[in-house]
């Protein structure tokens, strides 16, 4: 289950209102846990991208997904987030790091701390990669930071996956793999050719009046058998990286 924490005072864009939330979701036991920084789509912190976060918990992670869109609605906040992603920096980048830093200051968490992102929060993931502060990073579905091997160089081991049948982001997995390459960061890309967008989500979550477009353009849904391998590709990788030897 998710729990709300209270990141206001650890974010310079929060010092103050509106507050910043927090989603934690812990894993079953005592701990000591790696820390993992859960980033939702484009949508919010909808039950499909809480769900997310909980499943990140249930694979033995503290889990805390910064609400970037707290106390208000999403729609009016998607533009302006997308934005500072695209700049690289801006107020939703605090939030995450308010995140990060709650986790480090933790006494369950081990020190340890990823990132994960999926579609709008992939993009945060590759750039947060490049930044120098996670241990490693998921991106699924993300848009590729700009200059691309200027952003990955000297960036943390990267694992991200990528649907066929998502027409707008389907290139990425090739061009983030080579860049990757040339800048010798530790990664695992794959692209999924029976997915499409946000297929690790267990559930469509976008406006009824959008959904035949989205399924369209971008193939947009759950694909089960693409997203189970997926999860055991992530599952390994943060394993490797994030647990302490």
């Amino acid at each position: 289950m998710n729990e709300n924490v209270d990141l206001s005072a650890l974010s310079a864009q929060h010092s103050g209102t509106p507050r910043l939330l927090g989603h934690l979701a812990r894993p079953e036991g005592t701990g000591p846990w790696p820390g993992v920084v859960v980033i939702f789509e484009a949508i919010g912190a909808d039950a499909v991208n809480l769900r997310l976060n909980e499943r990140m918990a249930a694979a033995g992670y503290l889990a805390l997904m910064p609400d970037l869109y707290t106390g208000r609605k999403a729609i009016r906040c998607m533009v302006p987030t997308m934005r500072q992603l695209a700049q690289g920096h801006g107020p939703a980048f605090a939030d995450i790091e308010a995140s990060r830093q709650w986790l480090l200051a933790e006494p369950s968490c081990t020190g340890k701390i990823g990132v994960i992102g999926f579609c709008m929060g992939g993009g945060f993931a590759l750039v947060l990669a490049g930044q120098g502060r996670f241990d490693a990073a998921a991106a699924n579905y993300g848009q590729l930071p700009k200059e691309l091997d200027k952003a990955m160089e000297g960036a943390c081991p990267v694992v991200a996956s990528y649907g066929g049948r998502d027409k707008p982001f389907r290139a990425n997995a090739a061009k983030l793999e080579s860049a990757l390459q040339r800048v010798g960061v530790t990664h695992d890309v794959k692209l999924y050719p029976k997915a499409g967008h946000s297929f690790l989500s267990d559930a469509e979550n976008v406006p009824r009046a959008l959904a035949p477009v989205m399924r369209r353009i971008t193939g947009f849904g759950p694909e089960p058998e693409s997203a189970a391998d997926a999860w055991q590709r992530i599952d390994a990788f943060f394993g490797e990286h994030l647990t302490e030897k």
